[in-house]
């Protein structure tokens, strides 16, 4: 059998967007939308996530599923990808702090709506990767780093917006205190069984308000 083209890969795309979207109005009761921001689907449609997966498991990247990437890590299915990215509400002036690249597919949906995106990954195979992965797709708004994510990037903090792609059992106190006023940070909360989506939103004046989503399940953020 021939291998796919971009053609192939093109309409593969746009079948996995029309999954999110059906997801997504079946989760609106719990999500209080029925419907993600046309900016975040567009950038879902923009992205290879094939090229973020490894080569065995790129048949499967345009299912609405869960890849692993080594290390014992996935890369998120693509609902969750889009939900997290549409709850943050990016603007193309922000600033968003990620923890966890892994190979770069959020980071690049990140990419493709904010000003610039700082990522800090632990595992340092994982970084360099990523980074070249990036470049090579054009996209300059990224730095990364390798890190201990629960400390966040405090050289370039405040930030607009953080989103989180692993769990921790609170939300680390080091990026509460490197989101700005009138930010939003997005993460997964609670023990391997029990987590939830969470989102938390810093007022003005510094005070924090929290909502909890929908079930989840993350790695676990590793700290050094």
């Amino acid at each position: 059998m021939k291998p796919m083209n971009e053609e192939h890969l093109a309409v593969l795309r746009r079948h996995m967007v029309e999954m999110i979207a059906i997801h997504t109005d079946l989760a609106s009761e719990e999500l209080g939308k029925a419907a993600l921001d046309e900016r975040v689907m567009a950038a879902m449609q923009r992205v290879p996530r094939h090229l973020f997966v490894p080569s065995s498991v790129a048949p499967y990247a345009y299912q609405d599923m869960p890849l692993p990437i080594g290390f014992d890590k996935t890369v998120s299915q693509p609902f969750i990808v889009a939900l997290m990215t549409d709850l943050l509400a990016l603007q193309p002036h922000e600033a968003v702090l990620e923890i966890g690249t892994g190979l770069g597919y959020q980071t690049a949906i990140l990419a493709e709506l904010a000003g610039h995106v700082w990522s800090v990954e632990i595992i340092e195979e994982f970084a360099s990767h990523a980074e070249t992965l990036l470049q090579g797709l054009g996209l300059s708004n990224i730095s990364i780093r390798v890190g201990d994510g629960s400390r966040g990037w405090p050289e370039h903090a405040p930030f607009d917006k953080i989103l989180v792609t692993v769990a921790a059992g609170r939300a680390p106190p080091a990026l509460l205190e490197q989101l700005k006023p009138g930010g939003r940070l997005v993460l997964p909360v609670g023990p391997e069984q029990g987590q939830l989506l969470t989102v938390i939103d810093k007022d003005s004046v510094g005070q924090l308000k929290t909502r909890k989503l929908i079930p989840v399940r993350f790695s676990r953020l590793e700290t050094v």
